[in-house]
Order: structure tokens, then sequence, then C-alpha cells
């Protein structure tokens, strides 16, 4: 099928990216700028590696979202919280209905593209504090995307029943160079190493078993989950 791929330059993303090119013919690699904190850190990720697999990459500015939407990850909102990223805080850097967004957005751009499936890489992981990575909302979204479009374009969420230690594992196998992904919602010159996703890393490499190439601001113990 051909496909497009959502990426923002995080670890989830981009081996979701290498998964699509193995099972898919990718017509673009599809990101987003709208004022977080740390999309000056993510996108040239996710161009490194759309250039690295010789595909096109489009980055679409929503800047509206930073200036009308209230959320601690956006540069208009509030200090990054610290902590497990399951603790309830953090859902001070949810970004409302960002997924809803995105999603509308790259199924225009899929029909656009003649490509019949958009590609996201929400995770279980992801449940405990997005609502729009649940899975009831992608089986709505992906109805509305299907029912919306004269193609009948296809949600694929290749990762929805994984948790990240298992990403970790598959973009191991698929050879991505981790290195060149992105965590931290900071944002600074290297990862903190003690905001949610930061700790959502550390713990998927751990857990996994897989090297973690990343440099941290600090390495202190894990916190342990709520």
């Amino acid at each position: 099928m051909k496909v497009v791929v959502l990426v923002s330059g995080g670890m989830d993303s981009v081996v979701a990216l290498y998964e699509a090119v193995k099972e898919h013919d990718v017509a673009a690699v599809l990101s987003f700028e709208y004022g977080s904190k740390h999309n000056a850190r993510e996108i040239p990720c996710a161009a490194w590696h759309a250039a690295h697999l010789g595909l096109l990459h489009e980055v679409v500015a929503l800047d509206f979202i930073g200036r009308c939407f209230t959320s601690d990850l956006l540069q208009s909102g509030g200090k990054i919280p610290d902590g497990h990223y399951e603790e309830a805080n953090m859902k001070q850097t949810v970004v409302p209905f960002r997924n809803g967004i995105l999603l509308s957005v790259a199924a225009g751009f899929a029909e656009s593209a003649g490509a019949g499936g958009v590609v996201i890489a929400a995770h279980s992981g992801d449940h405990a504090i997005y609502p729009d990575c649940r899975e009831a909302f992608m089986l709505a979204q992906a109805e509305a995307i299907r029912l919306g479009t004269y193609a009948g374009i296809e949600l694929l969420r290749p990762f929805i029943n994984l948790r990240k230690e298992d990403i970790a594992s598959r973009g191991a196998e698929l050879g991505v160079d981790f290195a060149r992904t992105w965590s931290c919602y900071k944002g600074a010159e290297i990862h903190c190493g003690t905001c949610g996703t930061c700790v959502e890393r550390r713990e998927a490499f751990l857990l996994s078993g897989v090297k973690d190439p990343t440099d941290y601001a600090v390495m202190g113990p894990l916190p342990p989950r709520p």
C-alpha cells in the first residue's frame, strides 16, 4: 500500500517509518511544527531519517496551536514537569486533541498524494495520559477518515498493542539509529533525563536490552511507576 507516515522525530515514529518502508510504499514523511518546546530538536531528526531513506519530507506549520491551545508542552505554556510518564501531573503536557488535528491534516495530504493509508506510531504506553492515543479514539478516527475520503484512506497503527520497550527492540532489528531521535519535552541541548518522556525513553532501552546512545543531563534512578 502507498502510505504517508507521521514522523515527529521521536523514537516511536522513526521506528514506525522504518517498519512502513519494509511493509509499504512510503509516499511521504509528514512532520508538524505546532509550537512545542522540542519541535526544533525533533523535526531535524525526522528530516535526517527521511533523507537517509530517500523519502520526501514535508513539514506542516500549525502555528495556531501554540497561540490558541493550552499545554505546558507548548512554548506558550509553563514548565515541563519531571517524574514518571504515567503520573497525573504529566497531563499538563497533553496538547488538546493534537492527534485528531494531525490525523485530519494527514488524511487530506494522503488523499492528495494518491496514498491509501496513514501510519501513526501510537502505542499502548501512551494510553495512560493521552486520550487521543487510545484505541477507542483511533478506531473512531479511522472510521471518520475512511468515510471522509473518496479513497477510503486507512489509518494504520502498527504499534497500538506494543509498549515502548517493544518498539525499541523492533527498531534495533530494523537498524534504526536511535542517536538520531529525540524525546525530551524540554528541548534543551541534550536530553534532561528527568522529564516524563526522558524517563520513558530510558526505561524502554533498559527493559528492551537495547543500548541507549542518548546523552542525558541527569542519570539518577528511574522513578517508580505510579
